[in-house]
């Protein structure tokens, strides 16, 4: 296991990173065969490293939740082929009543008043707007209570539901894989209508550069030449974030769809440039969500949002997910996995989850245990995401099925923090609300 600074050589620049902690410099290389520690750089190490240490021990291994997903329906409008859910869920699966959703929520208030938070709660799953009445209810029965998000297809959306979450500050994510509606339609596919790419670009109209919005890409082998069409088409509708996540192979039928990781690296690395470019040409920005995380896991460890890139990751940590049933369970990934229950909302409590074997099994997975990840300087800011997909593919405790894709891109945000344009990268007010830990004048 490498602790301590090591030295990682790339285009002329030294990084200079303790894994551990995330403490790094990046110095200029005028010989690859003699490259030494600069004296202040070390002695700015040796003042820091017992601080940051501790800081991303408590980062990592604190119990904080702070947000819930709920499922409040099983059932979909859509079969996206890379779904992780099962089809059988999808099509069977049961819906809360108004009053099982109200109970919920109830319950949820009672666990965060005594911990004194404001909770995130998203809607997510499968379409949660196929109960949109009982969702839109709880929204303004509990709209001091908590901060609401939903994840659509927006296959249901109109513009009146529009109005009412803009109106209700609430955070929405709409799934959308491709500028082209063959592309997008193939893997998007709605059911009677073909897909949702005529949908979701309303929507994504009707909400008009609203800062709450994001859209969601899952990236397969067949939508990774689009990336950068993609992010300036949604520039152009005024999206301010978009996440492209490469596929989970969590459910057997999309590992038909993995893509290629180099392919998948170069037109990851073109979307993002074109991200800054379209941000620097305009007044608008755009930033590609889980870049940025990438670049906070380098410049602000322990600011990131996304709790897939750190290990222990987020799923019975940071947040849960409550199934259309009541199961309790780490995060939605778990959903077709059999074991991950932490027991039922309608039976017993949030603490009894949290504190149950399969929470527990979770935060037991960290990056130090792994072989491949041990010794790797990256192991902190990729945390070797995700569990749920290398349980469902045999052993937890392995690297990331995209492992060399997130070594490449951690080594593209170095780059771009050398050239001064991580600016870029993150939202704008967050980026002003950070402050130096260390620097060097």
């Amino acid at each position: 296991m490498k602790n301590g600074l090591n030295i990682y050589k790339s285009n002329g620049k030294g990084i200079l990173i303790d894994a551990q902690n995330v403490f790094w410099s990046i110095t200029p290389i005028h010989d690859e065969s003699d490259f030494f520690i600069p004296e202040d750089v070390l002695n700015l190490y040796n003042r820091m490293k017992n601080r940051l240490t501790r800081q991303m021990h408590n980062f990592r291994f604190s119990q904080e939740l702070t947000a819930i997903y709920i499922d409040p329906t099983d059932r979909c409008n859509c079969q996206c082929p890379y779904c992780y859910i099962p089809e059988r869920i999808r099509k069977n699966g049961r819906s809360m009543t108004k009053g099982e959703l109200i109970f919920i929520l109830r319950k949820i208030v009672k666990y965060f008043k005594r911990h004194k938070r404001k909770p995130v709660i998203v809607f997510h799953a499968s379409e949660p707007l196929l109960v949109k009445d009982i969702i839109f209810s709880a929204i303004k029965k509990f709209k001091d209570k908590f901060s609401f998000g939903l994840q659509t297809n927006a296959v249901l959306l109109t513009s009146e539901d529009v109005e009412f979450l803009k109106e209700h500050h609430v955070g929405v994510g709409i799934s959308l894989d491709s500028p082209s509606l063959l592309v997008n339609n193939r893997l998007r596919r709605s059911i009677g209508q073909g897909g949702n790419f005529n949908q979701a670009v309303r929507a994504i109209e009707w909400f008009d550069g609203y800062a709450g919005l994001n859209v969601i890409t899952t990236l397969t082998k067949f939508n990774l030449t689009g990336l950068p069409e993609l992010v300036e088409f949604l520039h152009s509708k005024k999206v301010p974030c978009v996440l492209l996540n490469p596929v989970r192979l969590t459910q057997a039928n999309s590992r038909s769809l993995r893509p290629d990781e180099k392919v998948m690296t170069k037109y990851f690395i073109r979307a993002v440039q074109k991200a800054i470019e379209c941000s620097l040409d305009s007044q608008r920005q755009i930033i590609v969500g889980n870049f940025a995380n990438i670049i906070l896991g380098i410049v602000a460890p322990v600011a990131r949002r996304l709790m897939c890139d750190i290990s222990p990751c987020g799923g019975g940590r940071c947040f849960l997910t409550i199934t259309a049933s009541g199961e309790m369970i780490p995060c939605g990934e778990f959903i077709g996995l059999k074991g991950f229950s932490g027991g039922n909302i309608f039976k017993t409590g949030i603490e009894k989850a949290m504190q149950s074997a399969p929470f527990k099994k979770i935060r037991a997975r960290i990056v130090e245990e792994i072989p491949e990840c041990s010794s790797c300087i990256s192991r902190n800011i990729c945390g070797a995401p995700c569990p749920a997909e290398l349980y469902a593919l045999g052993n937890m405790h392995q690297a990331s099925v995209f492992c060399r894709f997130y070594k490449e891109i951690i080594k593209y945000a170095f780059k771009l923090i050398a050239e001064g344009k991580e600016k870029y990268c993150l939202r704008k007010e967050g980026f002003n609300n950070l402050e130096y830990e260390y620097c060097l004048e």
